[in-house]
């Protein structure tokens, strides 16, 4: 009898009320998996792919955003492999957990800083977006009213301020494994204003509009050369925040049942959500930038708010902001863990900390009630004060793209498979992280460069669109 029960609860089967860890048993499957990494991969990056390409030309801008595919794919199919321990078959609850039971302890500090500081910039850069949006439509609306001589010009502050209210609210959700009807419905949302936008493009060049468009990198008159190279890094980061789901990857693929495989599913569930994304923002960027041209604005669904029909318009904003209030839990989430998981082990004996109350059909967290809404308002306080959309982006893509989605990844796949130093694989596995880190860093150069110069001319809670 006792080893059926144990055989059972190591399959993880459904009536079982405890996993093969003495944990609550997950239910996760490669769909919910899928849902949750587009929930993550498309989000404000594909807005800013129209503007990316504009910088870039077709054949420099394709090339990136083929490549950075590639590559967050590849990594995080090694990834994927480190979610359980080689030598005792345990589960890494998280990717920081990953990385100190292969790499050590002091890599494992670097991880944490990387991994919490991007969820926490990815936070503040979807509060901006979703700000950007809501004020898009009543703006659309101000122009089918007024004409489009009217400035129709909005202030984003208000904005910010509902989706943090909301935000306080949704915040709440105790974990990841709680999340997965949000994801779906996200999922759902992404699709419909990537579709919104694919079919505004269509529409657009179908009626006529032929704006210049450069097959190599655009010759452009109206910025000096030194704009144009910082517009260029700026863009390359943009493109790699649209790939910046590696650092919720293992949280992910903890909520999988554990038959089949945990690692199997994910890859299964990887290649689903990036091949579908990555599908997704080769329409939107490709008929965006032939629709607007090297003018194209920074966010492409916006620049619609011009043109009819406007309801069109309104919807696809209004899918934006439910996606990301969806997407901001699916990477904010792991912070909140890391957080609440050392309050416990602090002070085990607080009440405050560790007990729960139950109210109606909810169950509420003194301290999680505090802390998470203490966040959400600091995460939106920030995004008041730099509210810059494309530069945001791209300085959150360039912290991302190297460390989390390429050289933990990759170190961990070595140490894993006791890799030969100066060997073939390894010696191209070191190439492909020290050309990643370049990149990181032109993009990080860049993105502070366009921080920098954005901030001299701009108002404090002055945002405007």
């Amino acid at each position: 009898m006792k080893k059926e029960e144990s055989f059972s609860l190591e399959k993880g089967e459904a009536n079982q009320e405890l996993d093969d860890d003495g944990k609550p048993t997950r239910t996760g499957t490669w769909l919910s998996a899928s849902a949750h990494i587009i929930t993550a991969v498309v989000g404000s990056g594909v807005l800013s792919l129209t503007w990316c390409l504009a910088q870039l030309g077709w054949v420099v801008g394709t090339s990136f955003l083929v490549v950075f595919a590639a590559i967050s794919w590849f990594t995080c199919i090694l990834l994927t492999d480190c979610y359980r321990s080689h030598v005792t078959g345990s589960r890494n609850y998280n990717y920081m957990q990953a990385v100190k039971t292969n790499l050590g302890g002091r890599k494992y500090k670097l991880c944490g800083i990387a991994q919490y500081g991007t969820l926490v910039g990815v936070s503040i850069g979807y509060t901006i977006t979703s700000s950007i949006s809501m004020a898009a439509i009543k703006r659309s609306n101000c122009f089918y009213k007024y004409g489009h001589d009217k400035e129709c010009h909005t202030l984003n502050t208000p904005y910010m301020l509902i989706f943090a209210f909301i935000e306080i609210i949704m915040s709440q959700i105790p974990d990841f494994h709680k999340l997965s009807f949000i994801s779906i419905i996200a999922t759902i949302m992404s699709f419909a204003y990537s579709s919104i936008g694919i079919g505004l493009s269509i529409a657009k060049i179908a009626g006529g509009a032929y704006p210049r468009t450069s097959i190599g990198l655009p010759t452009r008159t109206d910025i000096s050369n030194m704009d144009k190279m910082w517009n260029i890094f700026c863009a390359i980061g943009d493109m790699a925040f649209a790939y910046s789901f590696c650092a919720v990857l293992i949280e992910i693929q903890d909520t999988l049942k554990s038959s089949p495989p945990e690692n199997k599913v994910m890859k299964t569930a990887t290649t689903i959500g990036i091949s579908a994304t990555t599908s997704f923002y080769m329409l939107c960027g490709l008929l965006g930038y032939a629709a607007f041209g090297n003018d194209a604005p920074g966010n492409y669904l916006t620049g619609f708010g011009y043109y009819d029909p406007f309801w069109l318009v309104d919807i696809g904003n209004l899918c934006i902001v439910i996606h990301l209030l969806g997407a901001y839990q699916v990477m904010v989430q792991p912070f909140f863990a890391f957080v609440e998981n050392w309050s416990h082990r602090k002070w085990p004996e607080s009440g405050i900390v560790n007990k729960d109350y139950t109210v109606g059909c909810f169950r509420i967290n003194s301290f999680r009630l505090v802390w998470r809404s203490t966040y959400v308002i600091l995460a939106t306080l920030v995004a008041m004060i730099f509210p810059f959309f494309n530069e945001f982006l791209a300085l959150i893509g360039s912290m991302t793209f190297w460390p989390l989605t390429v050289y933990f990844p990759i170190e961990m796949y070595i140490s894993q498979v006791k890799l030969r130093r100066n060997s073939f694989t390894w010696i191209w596995l070191k190439a492909l992280s020290f050309v990643c880190l370049l990149v990181s860093l032109l993009a990080a150069v860049g993105s502070i460069r366009g921080l920098v110069v954005s901030v001299e001319t701009f108002k404090v809670f002055r945002s405007m669109s």
